[in-house]
């Protein structure tokens, strides 16, 4: 009898060990280690907004020196090159989608009519085009390049379309250190609607996590900081795919922040986006359109619940300076079409729901204006250290009887050390405003001390109400201090 008891006081002390070993408080240990990877909304530069797709490494590094050099000490920190870093000459032709569309044309039976164009190793797995990136040749990779990047004190990342190359299906290349194929994971039917090279990989198959392994081992022996993974939001949501990615990202051994694109993100899925990404975009392409900035002011409003350390809604990147070099990717090359104001409103905007601050400019044409509007440390500070983002009122302005039209937007965030306020006072309309906020609508009571943070400069004790006069699409940003 008392041997029957003493198995099975053991059995029950080997059952509660077994779930201890799967016990919520080590699980939130592996999230806090990924959340780690971005305390903060990443900061950097991105080379799609004006190289599309054709950047090379010459013009790559330029862009590098200028960013250590002039932006690395605001906090900026991650240099990535956007898609088809494989391809040699990337959209080399006109085709019915898009002026310079990087599509290459393929026979019916998935025969590519231009494998030269493709950079692949026999695993499938993609690698830079060394007549674009010299550094690359002898099987180097991108590590020259990340190599460099690291010198200057900065992080590397890279752009990757979902899935494996259809060469590699046509091809049924091995998946490294395994038996399985590539025609053992590829979905064929699965494809971008809007970029022909890739099949998607059916996350339930045998050697769907090899895959992905193989391409992070590769990334990781790199040296590579930051992916931006496409193809990843849109209908449907490819959970299988994200899942697929955050794993072998863990599996590489490197930490690497894990961007998905492109947006609007399904709301519906925020908490499995905040369990398995960084960052993810929130807005489809953004460009320097006035309606798109705006429509980020609702974007950025439903998703503020979802942002926190290791998880951060994504606006876009930001189309400063000049952008879309040579009339691609989309529109003529041109400096922005924002104005000062409207710049202003969308580094605001950003900031105090610290949305990612990526740059998609050509920072060597970078005007100093620009550069002094980019590197406002006290702006940037909300960005990077605020907490209780959120919008607190949004108002219509009547135009008559019965016509509304855009009006005022404020947001509110503390600054978790101090206890002061910031404020943000938008003006949504085509002529100037003035808008005014009722502190004691969040119990903002007593006097304060306001300072303007883009001018950087104090400008006066106020009590009850903060009220401005804004230009056309224009904006304001405070920081309250009460003085008793």
């Amino acid at each position: 009898m008392l041997a029957i008891r003493l198995r099975t006081i053991i059995l029950l002390f080997l059952i509660t060990l077994s779930y201890s070993c799967n016990s919520p408080d080590q699980e939130s240990g592996k999230d806090q280690e990924w959340r780690s990877y971005a305390p903060a909304p990443p900061m950097g530069w991105n080379s799609f907004d004006a190289y599309d797709s054709r950047i090379n490494e010459a013009e790559f590094k330029a862009n590098v020196d200028y960013l250590a050099e002039n932006l690395k000490g605001a906090g900026y920190e991650y240099a990535v090159i956007d898609y088809i870093w494989w391809h040699p000459d990337p959209g080399n032709w006109d085709t019915p989608i898009r002026y310079g569309h990087s599509n290459i044309r393929y026979k019916s039976t998935g025969e590519p009519l231009h494998p030269e164009y493709i950079t692949i190793d026999e695993y499938g797995r993609l690698l830079p085009a060394p007549e674009r990136f010299p550094s690359a040749a002898s099987g180097e990779g991108f590590k020259p390049i990340a190599d460099y990047v690291h010198s200057k004190g900065l992080k590397f990342g890279i752009h990757i379309m979902r899935g494996i190359h259809r060469v590699a299906w046509y091809n049924d290349l091995p998946i490294m250190g395994t038996s399985y194929s590539a025609r053992d994971i590829a979905e064929p039917f699965d494809t971008c609607g809007w970029n022909n090279h890739m099949f998607g990989v059916d996350a339930s198959k045998p050697g769907a996590q090899e895959y992905y392994n193989s391409i992070f081992k590769l990334y990781a022996e790199w040296g590579v900081d930051f992916i931006k993974a496409d193809d990843m939001l849109r209908p449907p949501y490819q959970k299988g795919e994200v899942e697929l990615i955050q794993r072998a990202i863990i599996n590489s051994g490197r930490p690497m922040i894990l961007s998905l694109s492109p947006g609007e993100a399904p709301l519906s899925q925020a908490e499995h986006l905040r369990d398995h990404a960084h960052m993810w975009r929130i807005s489809d392409d953004f460009w320097d359109e006035w309606r798109d900035l705006e429509h980020n002011f609702t974007l950025l409003n439903c998703w503020s619940p979802h942002t926190g350390p290791g998880h951060w809604p994504d606006a876009d990147m930001i189309p400063f300076g000049r952008i879309s070099l040579q009339n691609r990717p989309h529109g003529p090359e041109r400096m922005t079409k924002f104005t000062w104001d409207e710049q202003i409103t969308l580094l605001t905007l950003w900031s105090i729901a610290r949305s990612p601050l990526m740059i998609g400019a050509d920072l060597l044409t970078l005007p100093d204006s620009t550069l002094h509007l980019l590197t406002n440390l006290e702006v940037l500070a909300v960005n990077k250290n605020s907490i209780h983002n959120r919008q607190v009122t949004r108002r219509s302005a009547r135009d008559g009887a019965e016509n509304m039209r855009p009006g005022s937007v404020v947001w509110m965030a503390e600054d978790p050390g101090t206890g002061d306020a910031y404020l943000a006072l938008f003006n949504l309309a085509d002529e100037e405003s003035g808008i005014c906020f009722n502190l004691e609508w969040e119990s903002l009571r007593g006097k304060f001390n306001i300072r303007d943070l883009w001018i950087q400069q104090d400008i006066g004790v106020i009590q009850g109400e903060v009220c401005a006069s804004i230009p056309p699409h224009g904006a304001k940003l405070y920081r309250l201090r009460q003085v008793e």
